[in-house]
């Protein structure tokens, strides 16, 4: 099980695991509970790196980053570990 402390959104942590290549059991701490919610599951099962393109980059308002922005982030500081 993975942790990665947030930066720049409202959710402070994001618990994770990734199993054989695919991202499982993720947990954002703090945030928008249902788009969170909804992010996690729409990830769920599925591959590290396709859930890195799809989720990459996305912003929310005017920040620079978001909830599933920071996912990406933490999905490839575990694919650099």
């Amino acid at each position: 099980m993975y942790s990665y402390k947030t930066k720049g959104t409202c959710s402070v942590r994001i618990d994770f695991d990734v199993v054989a290549g695919k991202v499982r059991d993720v947990r954002f701490i703090g945030g928008c509970s249902g788009n969170t919610q909804g992010v996690a599951k729409l990830i769920e099962g599925m591959d590290k790196d396709e859930a890195i393109a799809r989720i990459e980059g996305i912003r929310c308002g005017s920040k620079p980053t978001s909830c599933p922005d920071q996912l990406a982030k933490a999905l490839k500081e575990v694919e650099n570990s």
